[in-house]
């Protein structure tokens, strides 16, 4: 099996930087970066008196919280369109 290529790049996230590593492009990579930088933004308008160990745990629990919220509405989509599919095949 042939091995990815790995992309490494420097990130700006709430004001600190890190190198990450991935098999995604570049401009993937920044894309998530920029978003967890707003989402940390986001929070710490609304509670700036959290530390930064505490900001970045409640950016995670938020970000999974919207990504379930997501995968839910997905699977609830392919749900009804297999629907759709079966009952298209009954006609």
């Amino acid at each position: 099996m042939a091995e990815q290529r790995k992309t490494r790049i420097t990130v700006d996230i709430y004001g600190q930087q890190y190198s990450i590593v991935g098999t995604e492009s570049s401009s993937h990579i920044r894309l998530v970066a920029s978003i967890v930088d707003d989402k940390m933004r986001e929070i710490s308008a609304k509670n700036p008196t959290l530390d930064t160990s505490k900001l970045a745990v409640l950016t995670a629990v938020n970000i999974v919280h919207e990504y379930i919220k997501l995968k839910d509405e997905y699977e609830r989509l392919l749900r009804k369109m297999n629907k759709e599919k079966d009952d298209d095949s009954d006609d």
